[in-house]
């Protein structure tokens, strides 16, 4: 394993005791996994206190560039902290067996690990779904829906007073976004097979696994293999809770960055990257605690101790099967013989 570079040493002394319970609990977690990870920091957030937060990008595994990789991302709306916390009790996961489990070493050695739990600590920091500057990051590539999209929630540059706002037309994109792209352009996109993960919550009673386009009601290039890949996972989970479609089926959006990044990867022939979107239900816990209507962290987060840790358990088994499914995509990518049924069963279930 490559050891951490000195300029990578967590950020600790720019963060106020009680500031970011989120980001102390990643630096313990990158502690104690010691050399075994690959710590930098891809930015630095200022916030209007004068604080600066560190942005983290935390790889684990072979970083040969042939070996097919799994991003996992958090935090990319302040308010959605559940998301961060998902990402950083997987990544928990990882380093306490590596203490101990011969089998997740040997994974390892063939697949590569990606983890940016805390993509917008200023908007953490500030229990706000946008950065400091009031830019809502998943609104702010620069990609353009083709068709209608809702009224503000879809993407506005009118103000960042209001939600959901793009940014200046023409101004380059915001430090946040600028390093999640940094990260899949530099671990990700290079490799010939690889997952992103996204990890969100605020939408309906039902979890939901999106995958792009957002932009247009269009299907991607690679409708056959996200169709294989639900279907070893219905395999394997038979008896999931997740809803798996386009996002376009709920909303159409400007300014989505995984559609940029994922129209990104295209141009590289022979490569494949699935971009998903975990969309955790957050209307259930308001369901079963009303209260939480009457508080803003309560619309998008279990503020409950026993609820939360039960959707930090519902979700692990997710994110373990997205690494073994890219450590062994070969097993399951299908070949041309079987191209032609995969897309005609997608189509026919999703468009």
């Amino acid at each position: 394993m490559l050891r951490r570079p000195p300029s990578a040493t967590p950020a600790t002394t720019t963060v106020p005791e009680n500031d970011l319970p989120e980001l102390r609990a990643l630096e313990k977690i990158m502690e104690q996994g010691g050399p075994d990870l690959q710590v930098r920091v891809v930015r630095e957030v200022s916030v209007a206190s004068g604080l600066t937060f560190p942005i983290y990008s935390i790889g684990i595994g072979n970083p040969s560039p042939q070996i097919p990789a799994v991003g996992f991302f958090g935090g990319v709306h302040g308010l959605e902290r559940i998301g961060a916390e998902v990402v950083i009790s997987y990544l928990q996961n990882i380093v306490m067996r590596l203490r101990w489990d011969t089998t997740l070493h040997q994974q390892l050695e063939h697949v590569r690990l990606v983890f940016m739990p805390i993509v917008n600590p200023g908007g953490m920091w500030a229990a706000t779904r946008a950065n400091p500057n009031g830019v809502d990051l998943m609104r702010n590539a620069p990609v353009e829906a083709l068709d209608r999209v809702p009224f503000l929630m879809g993407g506005q540059r009118l103000s960042a007073g209001l939600p959901w706002y793009r940014g200046h037309f023409g101004e380059p994109m915001e430090i946040e976004s600028q390093a999640l792209c940094e990260v899949v352009r530099t671990e990700l996109l290079p490799r010939p097979f690889s997952i992103a993960l996204d990890c969100h919550s605020g939408f309906g009673v039902r979890d939901r696994l999106w995958f792009p386009f957002a932009h247009t009601r269009k299907p991607i290039a690679h409708l056959n293999e996200l169709h294989a890949l639900k279907t070893i996972f219905l395999q394997a989970h038979s008896h999931h809770q997740y809803i798996i479609e386009p996002q376009s089926t709920q909303y159409l959006a400007h300014g989505d960055l995984w559609d940029y990044l994922y129209l990104q990867s295209c141009e590289q022939a022979e490569r494949i990257f699935l971009p998903l979107t975990l969309e955790m239900g957050s209307w259930i816990w308001i369901k079963k605690n009303p209260r939480q209507l009457f508080s803003r962290m309560g619309i998008f987060n279990p503020l409950i101790d026993h609820r939360q840790q039960r959707v930090l358990r519902r979700h692990l088994a997710l994110l373990d099967f997205l690494s073994r499914a890219a450590c062994s995509h070969q097993r399951w990518v299908p070949g041309k013989e079987h191209y032609e049924l995969h897309r005609a069963n997608a189509l026919a279930e999703w468009y």
